[in-house]
């Protein structure tokens, strides 16, 4: 579950390298994977565009509570990550890492990007 104050890392190759959830958006109080936060950028690459304390969107793409899926599996990350997006929820890195097949709902463009898709 993540809630507003949870760090997450960045996986995406924006620049961003930790995140401070600031709001969840949508009326659920906690965000799981697929979900779409708000947050500020704590720590990140000194040659990005993106710099410290900016506000950006970001999508969960790996959680460590995980979720259930239809077929009764579940599926569980060792660490909470987002992909940076703009305001099309398109990502605004060209590489990223491993995500969650259920983020598809929400930009297929992330899941053609991504590295590996569990």
């Amino acid at each position: 579950m993540i809630r507003q104050e949870t760090r997450l890392t960045g996986t995406c190759n924006s620049g961003v390298k930790e995140i401070l959830c600031i709001r969840v958006l949508g009326s659920k109080s906690f965000a799981n994977i697929g979900d779409i936060i708000v947050g500020s950028v704590k720590k990140h690459n000194p040659k990005s565009d993106i710099k410290k304390k900016d506000i950006v969107r970001a999508v969960v793409v790996r959680s460590k509570k995980g979720i259930r899926r239809a077929d009764g599996s579940y599926i569980k990350f060792d660490d909470n990550a987002v992909v940076i997006i703009n305001k099309n929820n398109e990502p605004i890195g060209t590489r990223i890492g491993v995500v969650a097949r259920e983020v598809r709902a929400i930009s297929s463009k992330i899941v053609s990007l991504a590295k590996e898709i569990c």
